[in-house]
Parts: C-alpha cells; structure tokens; sequence
C-alpha cells in the first residue's frame, strides 16, 4: 500500500527536559500502586539521554534492509552456501543456507549433494548467580542484556521487507509476527503450516533429550500477503484428485515417480500406486516426469482440488449467512441494538447506502443490475431478530416493504418463512435490507422484553440452514433466562464472577458448559455443515454465562466477540469492524479436517476449536475462516530412517462462499536426524509456543489454573535442563544457557502466565472463558502478538516513520520493551496485543504532540474524550504518521493481527481506567500474582541446576500431565491412514 508524504510542518519548541527524579518516583509509585513493579535502580548504569518531545527535522533517507543476506537471493538453487567460521549465533534470517534439496526427491536442473551435517548450537548464557540467585548486596541482572523480543521482531520485519522468504532453501521460519512474501517451492509457507521441529530426531529417545513437543500449528486458509501467487484450484472431473489407495493421502511435490512414469510411491506411507492412465506421463532419465513444471500439485506445497460428488454431504451452494439479532430491553437501551444494525450496514455496503426510491415499484418484468455489495460473491444474506419470540424477515426486492412474521411457540420452532425468501441478494435487495436495519431501532424501542430466550431462535435459523448449511451470527445483550426449562440459562457464578486460587474448583465449573441444551445444538449443527458466531456484551459488565453460550461458537468452528464494558460512543467502530471481517474474510462450512505424517510417526493429540466425535476421526467444523488455527501433536510408532525425510499433509474439505466444494492441501517436509543435538538448530520458537499454549488452554477445564501454570513452568524447566545437560557445551553454574533459536522462549511462558486466560487472582469467568477459547484458535502469529504486546512509542517517532521508503514499504518505528523502566517521561504509547489498541498518554506529555494529533484546542489530557476510538483525520506530520501505522498494523497481513477489530482505547495518566490495561500488558514487569521477567529467570535457573544435580521434585500437576500423555499416547496407537 502506497502512503503519501506529508508536508513538514516545521520546527516545534523543545521541550523541557526532567531530571527524572521527584515526577518519575512519584509515577514509579502510582505504578506500583496498579501492581506493577519497574524493578530496583541498577547500581553505576547511566541514564539514557531520552526525548519525550515531538520534534520534527529534516527526512532522513530511507531504511536500508538488514544484511544478513545478500540482496538478489532468490529460490533459483544459487544463493551463496554457509562459509565455515560463519557466526552460528546470527539469526536465521541473517544467515545463508545451502538451498535444501530433498532427500527423496530430485530436482530437475540439480545436482545430488550430501545432506547437510548441522554444526552444535551456541546457547546463549546469561550469567545469574552461582545458584540462579541474587543475594543482597550483589548486583542485579540487567534487564537491558537478557534476551528482547521486540529486537527478534524488527530486526526480521526489517530483512524481509527487502527478501522473499523461499520456503524449501531456509530451514527455520522468522518469527510469526513477521510480515514476508514467501515463495512456495514445495513445502508449504509458514502462515499455513509451522513445525515444531525443523530437524526431526529419529526417536522418542533423541526427542526426550529435547524436552519439545513434535507438532505441528495449522492455519489452512490463511490470508496472503500481496505479491503472493494466488493459492491454484486444479480440477480433475469426476476422478477426483490422485490419491494414495492405502493412507489416501493426496498428490503433493514429493511422491515418486518410477517405472517409466506408471508407478506412483507415496512419500508418507511408502506404497506403490498404479498411476491413473487420464494422469500419467513418462518420466525423464532422473525420475522426473516431464510435464512436472506444468503441474503446480507438484510444484507448490499448498494447493486447492475440486472434488466430485463423492465428497458432498448436501449440493454445494453460495454462502448463507443469518443474522440473529437480540432486540429485548437492554440491548435496545444500551444502544447495542442501534450498534449491531449500523455494524451490519457497514459490513454489507460500507459507505454507499444510498438506494433507488423505485426498487419496490419497478416492474417485475424490467431487468435491473444489481446494487454492489461487500458480500462474497454468490452467498447470499437473511435476518431474524429475538426477544421472548422469533421475528423472521421477508426482504425480496419485489416487496414493496419488509415483511415480518413472528413465531412465539418456544417449545417446537421452526422457521417461519422458507429459505427461498429468507435468503437473499444483498445486492438485488438493497432498498429493503437498508429500511429495515434503519427501522429495527425504532420498532423495538417501545416494545421491550426484559428477558430473551437464546435456544429456541438458535434452533429455528437452524431449521432454515438445514438443507444448505452456513454461518448464524448472533448478537445478545443479557443473559438469556427465558424459555423452556432446559433452556435457560442461570446465574452460575452466584454473583462472584471470579475463580481464584482460593477457590480452585470453582473455575472448573464457570469455565465449562454444563447445559445440555447448549450441548445438544452445536452437535446439530456441525452435522448440519453450520457454524455460529457470536457477538456478546453482558449488562453493565455483568454476568452473560460465556463458557455456556461460547461453546457452541467453539464447537462449530466459529467465533465468539465479547465487549465486557460496552460503551456506545466508544465500542462501536470496534463491533463494526468485526461484523465486516466477520463477513469479508476468506471462509467456508462444512468443514471436515484431517492430518496424515509419515510412517514412523502417528498423530497423538488435537488441540483447537472444533468437534471430534472419536479419537483418531476427522476434525469438523460448521464452518472455518482464514483467521481458524489449530494445532496436531505427533508420536513415534517406530523408528524414522535418517536416509528418508519426514513428510505431513494437512488435508481440508469445505465448501466455499461461492459454493464450491474443495479439499485444501498443505504439505510440510524435514530433514531427519540421529542426534537431537542438530534438532535444536531449527527449533521454531512460535510453533512450540503455540502446541504448549493451545494444549494448556483446553486442559483448563478439567484441571485448575493454578496446576496448568505450574505444568507450563515445569515444562519450559525441562526444556532448559534437557539442552543444559545433552546438547550445550561447558558452562559456569551460575549461568543459564539458552538454546539460540529459544532465546525468548521463557518470556512468550512468562506472558502466557500473565495473560488473561491463565493469570491468578481474581478475574471475570466470562472473560476468562473467552480469552481461553481464543488462544485455541489463535494463528502463531496473533498467539506471538497476544503474549507480548507490540509498544511504539509515537512522541519520538523519526520524520520518515509511518511513511514509504524509497522501495515502497512503510518504514515501521522500532517497538519498545514491555517494561516500565523504558517508559519516558512525557511519552505517549501505542500498545497493541493483537485484541486491543491501547494510546496511553503520560500526564506531562507535551501540549504540543496532543495538538498535533488531535488538533486544535486539545492542549491538554483532560480536554481529550476518553472514549474516543479513532484519530482525527488532520493535516499534520504527526497525525499521519500514527494514522499510516494504524492502517499498517491493522491491514497488513503477517502483522499478528487476527479477527479483532482496530480501534484506539485512550488511557491518560491519572484519569482513565483503561490505565490499568496498560499496566497489565507490561508483561517484563512484576504484576499482580507472577514475578518479573529478570526475577522469572532466576527462578528458572534455580529450578534447572536443581533439576541437573537430582534435587527437584515434580509437581502434582506435571506427574499428572505425564500420566495424561502416557495414556494419550496409548490410546493413539492405531493405525495413521485410519
């Protein structure tokens, strides 16, 4: 995307510089005082000269790219090998790998070489004491040299703003977060498919000397960036695409080709296939067939098959989406009401609501374009609205009005009108589907019902699904208490609405729904090829039983918008920016999902938001977006030969919002190793990230919170111990060795501890039940952004920030620690974790940076609306540099951002309360229950020494875990290909 330059808008008087003294004790007090801790003044370090003013200078040139690589490496063979001496510490991205040539399959135009003999890892150490403690008196460890986050991030972000990423020459993937172009050369692009372990130990023995998971994080239809080739639909007819008779495994790059052409190997399971006479083609002298350069399902990693009519359920067609909208009392005078129909206007029109007054009177006989829509093309839209009765609308564009009909039976409903009528053209009905999300408001503001009744409607738009399937999506203000007795629901919490450690098992029961009802209906409709999400706020921030009402969103494969303090003025572009990408993005229903790997390996664990009926069947799901993640855990049945690679494909049957059937395919490729020491190597830190995160959040339930914080600790102590003792050279006692590509492994722990879903002490049930649910369907991306929030710091942004550089690309300012101690005096702060935008102002911030950004008149912290939700449109330097990065970070894909809308939340010192959400993401500092990120790694070290010299005992929860796994890990033991 292309930003303009703004005009300079000269110089600005200099701000006052502060001692930092009295004003930021007295802030390190107030901090203090919200549970946060900055951390003790560091002995003889010298304070940093900082600006916390907006001064604006001459341009400076543009960014030059990270060199880690030479510029022109492309994915043709011939970037430059590793040179021996070379620093096995840089990042993978900074280094130049050998392009990996598989070992199974050979490439056309390449020599065979010897597979690459990976050199020994270099931990980084950390010194932290003789006994991973700091005694009183001795200097503590600086928080400036353990490993940083946001260094990782930029320092990718910026090499790949100037690199494609090749997807079979590098090994390791940047991090998630990472914004890149990939070029898909067999194996799939990291945004589809991420390994756990790039390098694959032979053995459950050499993998236990690891202590990682070997998995695998999913995202089958993810977004693509710009300048990425279109994901290819190949059709076959009616034969369907090749397959494997034994495992069914799909065609992909690396089955085998012999006997001229006639024999098809199975790069998973090993058999030989006839090859189909309609798909042979003879093969040259090296075994490649001759048409293979024509063929993208053995070119590419990620593919799209057509399938024919064996693999319907139900005649594919167009996308039907029903809107649900609560209209009882308090969502009609909280303003939700208003909201929801605004939000859905937006999402089906945008700006253009302008309608033809004759579209009701035209005759039926003249043809008339239809009016443009944002729906995808061929779904089409119906509406019903709720309080104690059903409401269903008749929108045709041969009505002259809209047309309601209303069903009060709650004990049998059914859909009102038929599908034919319901289900319309957003375009062709423009005028009615305009007048009547205009009239909602009003026709209900003097008919309120207190109490709405949830089951019933849900039951009644599913009758209207049933024969197609689609998507529900549903709005509700209060708890729904009204209907037939199994229905309803109940005040669980008992006006508690917190699990704490003092009650452990309370959180067992306000986490989990226990409604049969609620049960019974997401299992119709997956059957049913319908998914539903919801978009929820609970009165005055009360209780709304998430844990019961999200399940179905959960179990449907769909998803689940909770605004806990609904505010109108303030809430509502973030509701309309969900409901649009709620209904624009990539997605379809009637997902069915499964996971084949090569022999040697089973599958032993899924974790996400879906159905499973039985272990070992396939995922399903009513419906699946580009934003749906899960993650597959695998385990050894055997011993994998280090001559062969280890293969996985992800296989993924839907139907699309156009109404076409197909099967999406990701195939992933690594190397295998005898010793787990080369294995460490190609650890990728988001992918064990998000396999631990995903299992943690849905084992919640049936364990406390307290044993699945514990367990998390345990294990990122084993990691460390396990690399300490099998796979790191000599190192003093008092210190603590990381593996390279896990250096901020213990930090990504620390904030999944301390984020919502899993932190102590008191926290709404509601809130929590959602936030768990949304780390199980969370890309590696939004997972990374979610556990460490990224911070800019906007009152020092350089004059070419949030502008083009001279090769196109906005040139991003550097983000900051989340750390009090690098918070500046009169500094303002974006924060952003991927589901809020925080803009925290300090109270001496300069006058002049409010006026830049907010405009005239706004001098001052307490002139400023605290529910402003989007930046003025000025013409100020300032102004549009913050506006270029919000638009970047919100529509950029790979930024991390998932399905949460964008919208500011201002937080001024001293005035809101939306401070204490600041406070709560500076995730390095102590906060409520969890230590420090310095304090955490002392305590880990202290817990890795004790575990090398035998003195450290198991918790109950990670005894409990192992014996979890052994039995999942037995019941696993059938055969893959079932």
């Amino acid at each position: 995307m292309s930003y303009g330059q703004q005009p300079g808008m000269g110089q600005y008087p200099q701000q006052q510089q502060y001692d930092g003294q009295q004003d930021m004790a007295g802030m390190t007090q107030q901090m203090g005082q919200m549970g946060i801790d900055g951390g003790a003044a560091q002995p003889g370090r010298k304070k940093k000269n900082r600006h916390a003013f907006h001064q604006i200078e001459q341009p400076a040139g543009g960014a030059q790219a990270y060199g880690g690589a030479p510029a022109g490496q492309f994915m043709n063979g011939q970037a430059p090998q590793t040179q021996p001496g070379a620093d096995p510490a840089a990042a993978p991205w900074a280094q130049t790998t050998q392009p990996w040539q598989s070992q199974q399959l050979p490439q056309p135009g390449a020599q065979m070489q010897a597979p690459m003999q990976p050199q020994a890892p270099v931990g980084q150490p950390i010194n932290m004491g003789q006994n991973g403690s700091q005694a009183p008196g001795a200097q503590r460890v600086n928080p400036d040299l353990v490993p940083s986050i946001p260094v990782s991030r930029d320092m990718a972000a910026e090499y790949y703003k100037q690199h494609v990423y090749p997807t079979m020459e590098q090994r390791l993937p940047p991090p998630a977060t990472t914004p890149l172009v990939a070029f898909d050369q067999g194996s799939a692009a990291p945004k589809f498919a991420r390994l756990t372990v790039n390098c694959i130990p032979n053995s459950t023995e050499q993998l236990a000397t690891t202590g990682l998971p070997l998995g695998l994080v999913l995202q089958p239809l993810a977004k693509q960036m710009d300048g990425e080739a279109a994901i290819p639909v190949l059709d076959f007819g009616e034969a369907g695409p090749p397959r494997c008779r034994r495992c069914r495994a799909y065609i992909n790059p690396f089955m085998v080709f012999g006997n001229g052409g006639n024999r098809m190997t199975c790069n998973l399971c090993g058999h030989p296939n006839e090859t189909e006479q309609s798909y042979f083609a003879p093969t040259d002298p090296s075994g490649v067939r001759v048409d293979r350069q024509e063929r993208p399902e053995l070119l590419l990693g990620t593919c799209e098959f057509l399938v024919p009519k064996e693999y319907w359920s139900k005649e594919p067609v167009g996308m039907r989406y029903l809107y649900l909208i609560d209209v009882s009392a308090e969502s009609c005078n909280r303003g939700f009401l208003k909201a929801m129909c605004d939000g859905i206007l937006a999402a089906l029109y945008g700006d253009d609501l302008e309608v033809d007054a004759a579209d009701g009177d035209e005759d039926e006989e003249t043809e008339k374009p239809p009016r443009p829509s944002r729906v995808p093309p061929g779904a089409k839209v119906g509406f019903m609205t709720f309080d104690r009765e059903m409401h269903f609308y008749n929108v045709d564009r041969r009505r002259p009005a809209p047309q309601q009909l209303v069903v009060s039976d709650l004990e049998d409903p059914f859909a009102a009108i038929s599908a034919h009528h319901l289900f319309v053209d957003a375009g062709e009905c423009k005028s009615n589907i305009v007048t009547l999300l205009n009239q909602l408001p009003m026709m209900f503001e003097r008919i309120k019902h207190a109490e709405p009744t949830l089951i019933p409607c849900l039951h009644a738009a599913l009758s209207a699904l049933q024969d197609t399937g689609g998507k529900i999506m549903c709005s509700l203000a209060s708890l729904p208490t009204f209907g037939p007795g199994p229905a309803r629901l109940t005040m669980r919490d008992k006006g508690m609405q917190t699990a704490t450690n003092d009650h452990p098992e309370q959180d067992r029961v306000l986490l989990k729904c226990e409604n049969a009802s609620y049960k019974k209906f997401q299992a119709d409709c997956v059957k049913a090829g319908v998914g539903v999400d919801f978009f929820l706020t609970a009165p005055s921030g009360g209780y709304l039983d998430v844990a019961s009402i999200g399940y179905i969103a959960e179990k449907t494969g769909g998803e689940t918008f909770y605004y806990a303090n609904w505010a109108y003025p303030r809430d509502t572009l973030r509701l309309q920016k969900e409901l649009s990408h709620a209904l624009q993005r990539d997605q379809g229903y009637a997902a069915l999902m499964k996971v084949r790997c090569s022999n040697g390996l089973q599958v032993a664990h899924y974790s996400g938001n879906f159905t499973q009926h039985t272990f070992g069947a396939d995922l399903e799901m009513g419906s699946i977006t580009e934003d749906t993640s899960m993650s597959v855990t695998f385990s050894y049945d055997g011993k994998l030969e280090t001559r062969n690679d280890a293969h996985f494909q992800s296989a993924l049957l839907y139907t699309t919002t156009s109404g076409q059937r197909r099967v999406r395919c990701s195939n992933v490729v690594a190397t295998v190793t005898e010793n787990a020491r080369d294995s460490m190597r190609f650890v990728d830190q988001d992918a064990v990230i998000a396999v631990l995160a995903k299992e943690a959040a849905s084992r919640v339930p049936d364990r406390s919170l307290a044993d699945t914080r514990q367990s998390l600790q345990d294990k990122l102590i084993d990691v460390l111990a396990m690399y300490r003792k099998h796979h790191s050279g000599q190192h003093p006692a008092g210190q603590l060795v990381m593996p390279e590509h896990m250096k901020e492994f213990a930090m990504y722990i620390l904030g999944l501890i301390k984020s919502r879903a899993l932190k102590g002490g008191k926290e709404p049930s509601d809130r929590r039940a959602m936030e768990l649910r949304n780390v199980k369907g969370m890309g590696a991306g939004e997972l990374s952004l979610y556990l460490y929030p990224r911070i800019i710091a906007i009152h020092s942004l350089d004059t070419s920030d949030g502008f083009a550089d001279e090769n196109g690309h906005l040139k991003m300012p550097h983000s900051v620690r989340a750390s009090f101690a690098n918070i500046e005096e009169g500094g303002a702060y974006l924060v952003d974790n991927g589901q809020i935008m925080v803009l925290w102002l300090h109270q001496l911030v300069n006058p002049n940076l409010l006026i830049d950004l907010f405009g005239e008149g706004f001098d001052d912290l307490q002139k400023l609306n605290p529910n402003m939700n989007a930046l003025p449109i000025l013409e100020t330097h300032l102004n549009a540099q913050v506006r270029n990065i919000l638009i970047a970070l919100e529509q950029g894909a790979g930024t991390g951002r998932g399905s949460k809308g964008l919208s500011i939340q201002i937080a001024r010192q001293g005035l809101d309360g939306a401070e204490f959400e600041f406070a709560r993401l500076l995730y390095e500092d102590r906060n409520g229950e969890a230590s420090s990120y310095v304090d955490w790694l002392v305590q880990l070290h202290r817990g890795v020494n004790m575990e090398l010299s035998g003195q450290r005992t198991k918790s109950a929860a990670d005894a409990s875990s192992s014996i979890t796994d052994t039995i999942s890990t037995i019941a696993s033991n059938v055969p893959y290909w079932g």
